[in-house]
């Protein structure tokens, strides 16, 4: 019979203390650290060297970073948020709420990368016959999708070394489980010790392996936080149930930036890319009071996103409500702010409601000036041109500032049809064909979309209430 030891594990920074204690001696967390039985059985323990050859050190000029080539898949949303394709050898980690996609889109991905060579699918959760329906509801049974029903990660590297196959995906980490550990599945020793396996098992053999994770109430994936920083990518699938849309985030990746997105829609067939989110994100626009449309970066790629406000009365006296939804709330107490004190316009006792459409969150200060002017749109009842952009940051004394990238922004808003851009005042060339309407600070840019004769009777004590 094999003889086991106790150790207790920090579920969030995976650190190791021999005895149990209120707090992680490690990363300083309360309550975090869990109880863990190792078996001594048939593995090696750790800290003990391996009889083998000296290391052989190679000079980092001499390593051949073009002897394995990305995995290039159909889907071009993928391989931008994946920075160009798929890795030999990485392990990938999918996160997002249950029943938002991800076993989803990675049956779309098998399938890509299935149409010329072998992928296997190792689930946990389904059985093969629940996972083959799915496959043919989906459209995408092929002969070189391998099927996997089992929980055993041994089985599964076994698998991974035999067949070679272009893509490893489990279904989930949270279900694999290592005999070696005596602990159940999910628990932060056999998610730890799962995830080792098989990231040592795509180093060795060069397989990509992607693993679907689970999320806690609070949206971070579960299990241990030194799971985040063991693969190469972590990705989160987002997207509420009452809309098609889902956007793919790299929260972190290795081999490409983080700033990309993916935009998918979501249907009955299944999941399909959006090639051009331009269309499907601004709609019809019409002329009405606080709806703009902003110029904002996702990475390398512009995106016109329309952005909606909603300024009315208090409905309670005292505590006006603020909500924003795929925007800052802080940012919009500053505008607010900002609007209150530099622009004169009476906002801090009505409740103020902000949705980017589509489900896009817009995080960088170049959404400022739009947000301040829809705001103010709400308040004088008229409303913005609908061929008209808006671009800039806005300070805390009122001024615009200039953002980064504004060509690239003002090329596309041209490609898309609008021909009026406000932006801050500085030396910068409009495509053929727009108009530029440079502004100083906010008071500036007021004056220049909303006829100044209007505003004047709002201004007036008790005008704006």
């Amino acid at each position: 019979m094999s003889k086991s030891s106790v150790v207790f594990v920090c579920r969030d920074c995976g650190g190791e203390s021999i005895r149990w204690g209120g707090q992680c001696p490690h990363c300083r967390a309360w309550n975090t650290l869990e109880e863990f039985r190792a078996a001594r059985g048939g593995r090696e323990p750790r800290g003990v060297a391996r009889a083998s050859a000296p290391a052989r050190l190679v000079p980092i000029t001499d390593v051949e970073v073009d002897a394995a080539p990305r995995l290039i898949l159909a889907w071009n949303e993928l391989n931008r948020v994946l920075g160009g394709g798929v890795v030999a050898g990485s392990v990938v980690l999918l996160g997002g709420e249950p029943g938002v996609g991800k076993s989803t889109l990675l049956m779309h991905l098998a399938a890509q990368a299935a149409a010329d060579r072998r992928v296997l699918y190792a689930s946990g959760e389904e059985s093969a016959h629940q996972v083959g329906m799915r496959a043919r509801r989906l459209g995408v049974a092929t002969p070189g999708l391998l099927l996997l029903a089992e929980t055993d990660v041994d089985l599964v590297v076994g698998a991974i070394e035999r067949e070679s196959p272009a893509i490893a995906i489990v279904d989930s980490i949270q279900t694999m489980h290592d005999a070696n550990v005596e602990a159940a599945p999910g628990t932060v020793s056999q998610v730890r010790e799962a995830a080792a396996r098989l990231m040592r098992a795509a180093k060795e053999s060069g397989v990509p392996v992607f693993l679907i994770g689970h999320v806690t109430k609070e949206g971070a994936i579960a299990g241990p936080r030194v799971l985040e920083h063991m693969v190469d990518t972590v990705l989160y699938l987002e997207g509420e149930r009452g809309q098609d849309f889902r956007i793919l985030r790299a929260a972190k990746n290795r081999f490409g930036s983080t700033e990309e997105i993916g935009i998918f829609s979501m249907s009955d067939a299944g999941m399909a890319e959006v090639r051009d989110p331009g269309v499907v994100l601004l709609g019809d626009l019409r002329p009405v009071p606080g709806t703009v449309v902003l110029a904002a970066m996702e990475g390398s790629r512009p995106l016109l996103v329309e952005l909606q406000s909603l300024v009315a009365t208090a409905q309670y006296a005292g505590n006006p409500r603020r909500s924003a939804n795929g925007v800052d709330l802080n940012r919009l107490h500053m505008l607010l702010a900002v609007l209150e004190n530099r622009a004169k316009l009476r906002l801090g006792e009505r409740d103020v409601f902000v949705n980017v459409a589509g489900g896009i969150k817009v995080i960088e200060p170049a959404a400022d000036l739009g947000l301040a002017l829809s705001l103010a749109g709400n308040v004088f009842k008229q409303a913005v041109r609908p061929d008209t952009v808006i671009i800039g940051e806005v300070g805390l004394s009122g001024e615009v500032r200039r953002v980064g990238r504004l060509e690239r922004r003002l090329q596309e808003a041209a490609r898309r049809g609008f021909v009026r851009a406000v932006v801050a005042r500085g030396a910068v060339t409009p495509p053929d064909g727009m108009e530029l309407v440079e502004v100083l600070d906010l008071s500036e840019a007021i004056d220049a979309v909303f006829p100044a004769h209007h505003r004047a009777a709002l201004e007036m004590p008790g005008g704006t209430r």
